[in-house]
């Protein structure tokens, strides 16, 4: 059996008497999504920034990509790309500019080319041209998940992609998550979003006070509380049903 991307077992960390996680235990397997759902407060962040070695853990043990995250810390950072809850991209430049400048720090050849490519892939190239300060929240975060892919990285953490974006600009997140899966990578993403995490994981951990509570398929977390009964519901239209029936659910050329 192929090894996950991502082992957790029993990892911890305190700031003083705050036990900020309590032994938290995961697996992530290669090519999956998995959702990492808790509300403000619950750790998520803590556990992504421990993975991606910007931080280090009190106990328990770590793997990314087959490395110990605690030892092998470049060869971690060699296969990862990290998207935090702020887009970091850089207001000055264009978007094609941005793209172009990860590439060459990156020291990769062609980075024209990987530019242009990515701009393509996430919907982006009539506005590839402008300075990202004329950019919309939702384009910025496609522009920031595109920047964190260049290099081909295995392991992608999304530390809640789709936070303070509208309706709309949340869906174009949803669908490059769900292109990044299907073109083999794996996507570990925190949020507190019960909508996200049960659209986008193949699996769902629910992290609560620095604890794991459960971790399975949206079916097997389903199954946890017996069906309800009813004997009849008129189904009325959701608010979001009303928004993208007024406004459509297509990418309408880069914001407009």
């Amino acid at each position: 059996m192929t090894a996950p991307a991502i082992r957790v077992r029993g990892l911890r960390k305190a700031y003083g008497k705050l036990e900020v996680l309590r032994g938290v235990d995961f697996e992530v397997a290669r090519g999956s999504i998995f959702a990492l759902l808790g509300s403000n407060g619950a750790g998520k962040t803590t556990v992504v920034r421990i993975l991606s070695t910007l931080l280090e853990a009190d106990a328990g043990e770590a793997e990314v990509n087959g490395f110990a995250v605690a030892s092998q810390g470049d060869d971690v950072r060699e296969s990862i790309s990290l998207t935090g809850q702020f887009a970091a991209v850089d207001e000055i430049l264009t978007g094609r500019e941005n793209l172009v400048l990860v590439a060459k720090l990156r020291h990769l050849k062609n980075a024209g080319e990987i530019a242009d490519g990515l701009l393509r892939r996430f919907a982006l190239t009539e506005a590839g041209s402008r300075k990202v300060s004329t950019y919309s929240g939702g384009m910025r975060r496609r522009l920031d998940i595109a920047m964190s892919l260049i290099g081909d990285p295995q392991v992608i953490f999304l530390d809640e992609p789709t936070t303070g974006l509208d309706p709309q600009a949340r869906n174009d997140v949803w669908r490059a998550v769900e292109e990044l899966a299907e073109q083999g990578a794996t996507v570990l993403l925190t949020t507190q979003y019960l909508e996200e995490a049960e659209h986008l994981a193949d699996r769902i951990a629910i992290l609560h006070e620095g604890q794991v509570l459960v971790n399975g398929t949206l079916e097997e977390l389903k199954r946890l509380l017996p069906p309800a009964k009813v004997e009849y519901v008129e189904k009325q239209p959701t608010l979001e049903d009303v928004f993208f029936s007024l406004v459509g659910t297509g990418n309408k050329g880069d914001g407009q």
